[in-house]
């Protein structure tokens, strides 16, 4: 995913959408929904973009309490009929969408990244809800929450402290203006906490305590981090936060009607701690459904969120937080519409060049053969642009790839094209990407040199077909670009492609190269770019004819 709060300018306090009634009728603007797929609910909202589209109105919100990590253990599988919960939820949201006319992007977190059988999950999610589910990491989830929460909050221009507790994790960031500072996903949960100390329906009396030891040790990297930077203000976000601050409101007052909205409401670590001790001393299930304000679907796992909000404010020393309605799906809903317009840029987005340029500066000894090699690669994906079928997409994860694709050598020279693969996968530096995208990037860059993809290598058959024709098209490109700066020097400054015979049916291609320099000699450059064209010609096939080109006119 491509943006962050700081690519929307300077305006230190963003608007608030507004929610609406659904209106259908067409004004020009573009309408996209948005679903979180989270461990304890599935959150779907569908909005349309207005004015300078940044702005949003909500059409619909709807809420499935869908428990999609209920398992038991530490949420190491999903158990069949938490999947098939999962399945029906997905097709009611989908068939929502539709109602809208949105185009659907769905993210999840923690229960299916963590579960070793969410390829079933994400599978079936395609091919019966007919919904595509991306899964992001941690950190990429503490960005889209944090990207939700700067249009809720009027804290732009703040130090700000972001805490997103969910059902399976906590996301924790640090960040000023749009930019991230420190952030950090802890499987800490109200769902998984729940199911390691407070299984039961009556409480044992050694659970609260050991439960909290187990979240301050969780905590100790994060509470450096946070001790280091330093914030103005601390925001909290999601389910459990809203839950506690209902409980707090109906502790100041039960007179009080409740709030429509939590956003902006204020809740100090003392009365979080008093909420904590409320639910103690309620000692079981049906004791806290009594607790005032209490969510009665949500008393089951209240405790073990409200825990971990209480160790959270203590360790990191929050004195107070403000509430915020807007979290991950107006986060994924932001970056797809950012995404959506920034395609057509043909270039990478600035947070996601930032992010792949820290890793390459990081971990390639030569950055300037991989600018040149992702440039060169980026004129040869546009000259082939009328015999191959790929769209801006695929030219963005090129992009990537080709500036990424040395970084194995990092690890060693030998079969560094597989610890490129390695390195990209597993790197946390790529903040903005989706974990699919992820892996088609390390895929593309993995098939940079040696062996073409195979059904044999187990991560390029695990990919749809579609995704193994962009890797094997992509990767193809990529090798042709990389030979073309075989010396290092940079010796070639343009590629040209000639079609010969009908766009539809093309005889052949002659790629024309371009040197620097009128005397530049380019004969390894172009021996090289034609020993690694047979993957490329085999995709499009037809056979490629690569010859030197005189150098442009000044």
């Amino acid at each position: 995913m491509s943006t962050s709060g700081a690519d929307r300018g300077p305006d230190p306090d963003p608007d608030i959408a507004v929610e609406l009634p659904a209106d259908r009728s067409d004004d020009g603007g573009s309408t996209l929904a948005a679903l979180d797929i989270g461990t304890n609910s599935f959150h779907l909202v569908v909005a349309r973009f207005v004015g300078d589209g940044h702005q949003f109105e909500v059409l619909e919100r709807v809420k499935e309490m869908v428990r999609l990590g209920s398992g038991s253990g530490d949420m190491k599988l999903l158990e069949p009929d938490a999947i098939e919960r999962g399945i029906a939820a997905l097709t009611r949201f989908r068939q929502i969408a539709e109602v809208h006319g949105a185009r659907l992007y769905a993210v999840a977190t923690s229960a299916v990244r963590e579960a070793e059988n969410a390829d079933e999950f994400l599978r079936r999610a395609r091919d019966e809800a007919g919904v595509d589910v991306e899964v992001v990491s941690g950190v990429e989830e503490a960005r889209l929450i944090h990207l939700g929460v700067l249009q809720a909050v009027p804290v732009f221009d703040r130090r700000l402290l972001l805490v997103d507790i969910g059902g399976g994790s906590t996301e924790i960031l640090v960040g000023e203006r749009g930019e991230i500072v420190a952030a950090g996903s802890l499987k800490l949960g109200a769902i998984r906490m729940t199911r390691r100390f407070f299984r039961n329906d009556h409480l044992h009396p050694a659970a609260v305590d050991s439960c909290r030891r187990h979240v301050r040790a969780a905590l100790v990297p994060l509470r450096r981090d946070v001790a280091r930077h330093g914030f103005d203000v601390a925001v909290g976000s999601s389910g459990t936060i809203t839950a506690v601050a209902a409980m707090v409101h109906a502790a100041r007052d039960p007179r009080e009607p409740t709030p429509r909205v939590w956003n902006g409401f204020e809740l100090t670590r003392k009365e979080v701690k008093a909420v904590v001790r409320s639910l103690i001393d309620a000692g079981s299930l049906e004791g806290r459904l009594a607790v005032p304000g209490i969510d009665p679907k949500r008393a089951d796992i209240i405790l073990g969120g409200a825990v971990v909000l209480e160790q959270v404010m203590g360790e990191l020393d929050i004195g107070a937080m403000v509430v915020s309605d807007y979290a991950l799906r107006e986060g994924v809903l932001l970056d797809a519409r950012d995404r959506e317009a920034g395609g057509a840029l043909n270039h990478l987005g600035d947070l996601r060049r930032r992010n792949v340029m820290h890793l390459v500066e990081a971990m390639d000894d030569d950055p300037a053969h991989s600018v040149q090699s992702a440039r060169l690669a980026l004129q040869l994906f546009d000259e082939l642009e009328p015999v191959h079928p790929m769209d801006d997409h695929a030219r963005e994860l090129l992009e990537a790839a080709a500036l990424l694709a040395n970084v194995g050598q990092f690890v060693s020279h030998d079969k560094h094209h597989k610890h490129s693969y390695y390195v990209i996968r597993n790197s946390d530096h790529l903040t903005g990407f989706t974990d699919h995208e992820i892996e088609l990037i390390a895929l593309i860059a993995r098939y940079h040199r040696k062996s073409a993809p195979k059904d044999s290598h187990p991560e390029f058959k695990a990919l749809r077909p579609h995704d193994q024709e962009l890797v094997r098209a992509c990767a193809g490109i990529l090798r042709i670009a990389i030979g073309l700066d075989r010396t290092h020097n940079g010796l070639v400054d343009e590629v040209d492609v000639t079609i010969e015979g009908k766009v539809t049916a093309p005889k052949g291609l002659t790629m024309t190269v371009v040197p620097t320099e009128p005397n530049a000699d380019l004969s390894l450059e172009l021996y090289t770019a034609s020993e690694r064209k047979a993957l490329l010609e085999a995709v499009l096939g037809v056979s490629l004819v690569i010859e030197a080109g005189a150098p442009a006119l000044a």
